[in-house]
């Protein structure tokens, strides 16, 4: 993929059964008022769909957000499909109840950065800035 033109394209998602969306969509909005494109692509979606959405729609970052428990599983399936597809420069970050002791361990798998209770917008907001592909200069 190379370096995109234009303001940063993050795909926010909710993967699996997890039928709780407020806080993706919170995120989706603070992305977008902070001027970066958002995809965000609903409820209980697949990680072939979601890794499909963020290649067709160019992404720069993929936002993962999963309350149901499934974060070990659904993370690094998107992980794994990113691989297999070539597009493992699309950076992947997410949020929701995630226990302390799997963060490293998904970190250590592929996951950028991720949020747990109490991040604030901002945070993740600086975060995706400073890490997802930067946009070339005009």
């Amino acid at each position: 993929m190379g370096v995109a033109a234009g303001p940063i394209r993050v795909v926010v998602a909710k993967p699996g059964l997890d039928g709780h969306d407020r806080g993706a969509k919170v995120i989706a909005r603070a992305l977008r008022d902070a001027g970066m494109e958002v995809i965000y692509t609903g409820l209980h979606q697949t990680p072939e769909q979601i890794v499909d959405t963020a290649i067709q729609e160019d992404a720069d970052a993929i936002g993962l957000s999963i309350l149901s428990g499934a974060h070990n599983t659904l993370f690094a399936a998107v992980i794994d499909l990113l691989r297999e597809r070539e597009a493992e420069d699309i950076v992947v970050f997410g949020g929701g109840i995630i226990p302390e002791a799997d963060i490293a361990p998904l970190k250590e798998k592929g996951v950028a950065e991720l949020f747990t209770p109490g991040a604030t917008t901002q945070q993740i907001v600086d975060w995706v800035r400073e890490n997802a592909r930067q946009p070339a200069e005009a």
